[in-house]
């Protein structure tokens, strides 16, 4: 069964040296450390151990043999999104990374797809750099869940998720800048604990506040994680919106009606959790996604879905790749194809 991989990460092997190029400390850096492997550095701090998987296409593509992705769909790694910089700065890194990123894809560009990157903190910048990005070939943009204290009702993302409805742009939001580390120091638990917690909290600022009102609905939207904590605590928000005009005062319907204006990937990890999330959101807004290369994405591509007996075959293989080939326009003129825009091996 052919599978499309929506949700992984890349970093370029190197990269101009931003702290010199802009004179202020604390950007990121790649030290390498030989033998594949690399730390990425914030400034003089570790952020993250890696692997050539991030920025060696070779290795990317034998992983995705070895598991049968057929396409796989890449964006950046959040801590170069650089939303807390000048706007101006932030936009010359979208550019260095998203045309890094097209030089990846270079490699394979039947099998290697990418999403830019754009300056969110600036929407004019933002919608500028997502035109020249779908220009080059692109399918879309990664964003971050926020930016600053701006979530998801802010007019300037507003604005700027209108424009990608209009570029036919597919949006892919990721969680980042996690809140209370001060409250989560050790064993992960911003990833644990606030990357779901964000998730769901963008998503609630798009239903209650009444944000999707004023979005078309051609607008792809698609949200990391299974949606974080959206799906399994939406009967406590329908709940509250029947019992309390405070969480209906700007929000026309039932906040669960809204689950046909977004899709989410399957990067759950438990077959119930799959299984649950499906029955919530759909099986037609539910698409395969890995988190690859990092330690806590899927290990076996796609094995989470192949191995839910609760699926039947033809929801499988719609979770697996036809989801996602008909939300980033990777349809092929005739059904069952997609192995032809995607043919093993093929450059």
């Amino acid at each position: 069964m052919s599978m499309i991989d929506i949700h992984s990460h890349f970093l370029p092997r190197t990269w101009p040296d931003l702290a010199a190029r802009f004179g202020t400390p604390d950007w990121p850096w790649m030290k390498h450390l030989g033998s594949g492997k690399a730390m990425l550095m914030l400034g003089s701090k570790e952020f993250r151990p890696v692997t050539s998987a991030c920025w060696d296409a070779v290795v990317r593509l034998e992983a995705m043999d070895r598991d049968g992705v057929d396409v796989q769909i890449m964006c950046a790694t959040p801590v170069l999104f650089a939303y807390q910089h000048p706007a101006a700065q932030a936009l010359e890194c979208a550019r260095i990374f998203n045309d890094a990123a097209l030089e990846m894809c270079a490699a394979a560009p039947r099998r290697l797809k990418s999403l830019c990157q754009v300056p969110l903190q600036d929407t004019d910048r933002a919608c500028r750099e997502l035109s020249r990005a779908m220009d080059d070939g692109h399918l879309g943009v990664h964003i971050g869940n926020h930016v600053g204290a701006r979530d998801f009702d802010d007019e300037g993302i507003i604005t700027f998720l209108q424009h990608c409805a209009a570029e036919g742009a597919a949006v892919f939001v990721h969680p980042w800048d996690m809140m209370s580390p001060e409250r989560m120091s050790k064993y992960m638990l911003p990833w644990l604990v606030a990357m779901p917690a964000e998730t769901q909290l963008s998503i609630l600022w798009l239903i209650l506040s009444g944000a999707f009102e004023r979005l078309p609905r051609s607008l792809k939207l698609c949200f990391a994680h299974g949606g974080g904590s959206f799906p399994y605590l939406l009967g406590r928000v329908d709940n509250a919106w029947h019992n309390r005009d405070i969480v209906r005062e700007d929000c026309p319907r039932l906040p669960s009606s809204y689950i046909d204006r977004f899709h989410v990937d399957a990067a759950v990890f438990s077959n119930d959790a799959l299984t649950y999330l499906v029955k919530t959101m759909g099986e037609d807004r539910v698409m395969l996604g890995s988190d690859y290369p990092y330690p806590l994405g899927e290990q076996e591509v796609g094995s989470l879905i192949r191995s839910n007996e609760n699926l039947s075959a033809r929801s499988r293989e719609k979770l697996l790749q036809g989801n996602a080939a008909r939300f980033f326009g990777l349809v092929p003129e005739r059904p069952n194809e997609v192995q032809k825009l995607a043919t093993r091996g093929s450059a």
